[in-house]
Formats: C-alpha cells, sequence, structure tokens
C-alpha cells in the first residue's frame, strides 16, 4: 500500500514537472515568435511618428500620432535603398503621399511634406497654382490640389525648380509657414523614411492613407 503511494505520487511529481517544462517551453516558442515576426515589423516595416509643427495643417496638426510604413523605404549601410527603388517598383513613393524623411541639413531632424514633383520632373508655381513639368506633359499640367488644400490657400509663386533623377520636390499643406523644397531645393530619395500609413492619434482623427 505505501509502495503504491509512493508509485503515485513519484507519477504525480512527474507530470507536474513535464507540465511545468510544456508550460516553459510553450513561452519559449512565444518569445521566438515575438523575435521573429513582431520585432522585424516594428523595426524594419512600421515606426511611430510624432508632428511637430504646423507646416502640414489643417490635415496634420502638431503632436499626433502617425505610424509610417518603412516598407522598401528602409536606408542601410551597403546600398540596399537604391536597390527597393529601381528592382520593386511598388516601393516607389506616389506623387501626394505624405512622406517623412531626414531633414537636408540636420540628419537628426525629420519633416513631413507631402510629395508634389517626381525623378526627372519640374515644378513651378504661377498664380498660386502648382505646374508640373514632364515627359507627358512637356507644356506642364496644373496639379489638382482640392482634395487636401482648401481654396483659400495661398501658394506663392515659385520659378521653375528641375528634380533630380534621384530627388523628390515636397511641400507642406501650409502654404504660408512651410520650410520645404521652395527653400532647400528637392530632396534626396535615399533621405525618404518611409511614408505616412495612417494618423492613430487623436482618435477622433484616425485615417488610414
Amino acid at each position: 500500500m505505501e509502495e503504491n503511494r509512493e508509485q503515485n505520487q513519484a507519477t504525480e511529481e512527474k507530470e507536474n514537472y513535464l507540465s511545468i517544462g510544456g508550460l516553459f517551453m510553450e513561452m519559449v516558442r512565444v518569445f521566438l515568435l515575438a523575435v521573429v515576426i513582431i520585432i522585424p515589423v516594428r523595426v524594419f516595416l512600421f515606426q511611430p511618428f510624432f508632428v511637430q509643427g504646423s507646416s502640414m495643417e489643417p490635415n496634420f496638426e502638431d503632436g499626433e500620432y502617425l505610424i509610417i510604413s518603412e516598407f522598401g523605404y528602409k536606408q542601410t549601410d551597403v546600398g540596399l535603398a537604391d536597390l527597393y527603388f529601381t528592382v520593386n517598383p511598388f516601393k516607389d513613393i506616389a506623387r501626394q503621399d505624405i512622406a517623412v524623411f531626414h531633414s537636408p541639413q540636420k540628419n537628426e531632424q525629420f519633416f513631413i511634406k507631402r510629395i508634389i514633383g517626381l525623378p526627372g520632373e519640374a515644378v513651378e508655381i504661377r498664380q498660386g497654382k502648382v505646374i508640373v513639368y514632364n515627359k507627358e506633359h512637356s507644356d506642364g499640367f496644373i496639379l489638382d490640389e482640392s482634395a487636401y488644400l482648401g481654396k483659400d490657400v495661398l501658394t506663392r509663386d515659385t520659378p521653375r525648380i528641375e528634380v533630380a533623377a534621384d530627388e523628390y520636390f515636397v511641400m507642406g499643406d501650409n502654404r504660408m509657414f512651410s520650410y520645404d523644397s521652395r527653400a532647400f531645393g528637392p530632396i534626396k530619395k535615399n533621405k525618404i523614411v518611409g511614408r505616412v500609413l495612417l494618423r492613430a492619434w487623436p482618435t477622433g482623427r484616425f485615417l488610414l492613407y
């Protein structure tokens, strides 16, 4: 009888040990899953960004919390940025996308602006209208900005500016109070961190782009 009790006790201890071991292994699996999936997504694909300043008002206001997609824009020290832009056309940023990029003057500083001119184009502002010149429109076309600019927004005239093959012309939506390509010229594509994917905060202004 005593022998059976000792055997049962040993069996229960073994089962408890296996149960604890199974729980530990499950925790290890969850941790590895986080390392393999969640961390790369956070580091290489998406990044949080806080809006600072008024250059993109009223569409983006100071203190708003954005999520930017770095997919295809992540810069590396081995020239992979150019590889992304050349071999995968789906990664190219589009006209009127909102981009986050390193300041041309201070690399540690970030700007948020709207893409206006694409590589190889030219941009001119005449009578308050943005005119884009490219191969398809050698005489230029007036960019329709009614989706994000109010009718009363004034855009000062700017002489024609050429955009190189590795550059983008950017402007803030708050045209009278935006420090952008009209001042510092087109930005290099390797300065781009990513494009705005969604506005997460405040929740009342949540929007997926």
